[in-house]
């Protein structure tokens, strides 16, 4: 069966909460309402079968001038140890390059996955001016990229990853 990779429209955004919403039962994504996902409707992408169904999506959101974090990547049962998380991430690393990014941040519970495509666990810190400037976002994604207490009961058992641009990969 043919999967196609493109940018996620608003018409998508039910398929990409059906594909999503088992795994937040598992823990393994946290839940959002049906309006975040149109509000960031245009960071995914998704994999559509030949039928029109979702069965795959990621998204890429923009934190800083040079960072990016990968979002909800998720793969239909069905799909799953088909290569489609890889042929995913590969694209939203690439609209990452795109978008003149340099480093590329998740939280995830799939280390070996995302060390296979040249993710470290996190070691860096954040300079401190830069810092204070996240510190004043409401995300919850950057408040996890700066490891903030607050977000830990949340997190318990992820790692954080990074993944340089220009280095090997």
């Amino acid at each position: 069966m043919s999967i196609t990779i493109r940018p996620a429209l608003p018409a998508d955004v039910r398929g990409i909460n059906r594909l999503v919403e088992p795994m937040t039962h598992t823990g393994i994504l946290l839940g959002k309402d049906l309006v975040s996902y149109y509000e960031s409707v245009q960071e995914f992408l998704v994999a559509i079968d030949e039928s029109g169904e979702v069965v795959g999506c990621g998204a890429l959101h923009v934190m800083w001038e040079d960072l990016a974090e990968v979002r909800t990547l998720a793969v239909h049962e069905g799909q799953r140890g088909t290569g489609l998380g890889h042929r995913l991430l590969d694209a939203l690393l690439e609209r990452a390059l795109g978008l003149g990014l340099d480093r590329v941040f998740c939280l995830t519970f799939e280390v070996e996955f995302f060390s296979r495509h040249g993710f470290e666990v996190m070691s860096e810190t954040v300079a401190p001016d830069i810092y204070n400037q996240l510190l004043r976002s409401p995300d919850e994604g950057i408040a996890e990229f700066l490891d903030l207490a607050r977000v830990k009961p949340n997190t318990l058992g992820n790692t954080r990853m990074i993944r340089s641009l220009h280095d090997a990969g």
